[in-house]
């Protein structure tokens, strides 16, 4: 008799929650939005940039996300006014990766 199985006998009336009910989370509980997220190319101080801005959820989620594309380009960046900066023009890595988890985003400049 595993767990499960001894609530349900303690418990018969208890509906359990379902965790995959939310529609908006993807797999690693990031909050998806409607509006897509702006994917932009700079440079400063003459080395090149990616900026990705726009993101409406909550702050620790954004931080998540920056942490993670971080670690799968192996670059370096930084996170700064609710904008993820990523060293290098990752441009078309950074959307296709978005784009997987299924955020919607939108290119700009060049």
């Amino acid at each position: 008799m595993d767990l499960q199985d001894q609530l349900k006998h303690l418990f018969p009336d208890h509906v359990s929650e379902d965790p995959s009910d939310d529609s908006k989370k993807t797999k690693n509980d990031i909050w998806l939005q409607d509006d897509p997220i702006v994917c932009k190319y700079e440079k400063r101080k003459g080395k090149p940039i990616t900026i990705l801005e726009g993101y409406t959820g909550a702050t620790k989620d954004f931080k998540k996300l920056a942490k993670e594309l971080k670690t799968k380009l192996s670059v370096g960046g930084s996170f700064k006014d609710d904008k993820i900066i990523i060293q290098g023009d990752y441009r078309d890595k950074i959307m296709q990766m978005l784009k997987e988890k299924g955020f919607n985003v939108k290119r700009v400049g060049g």
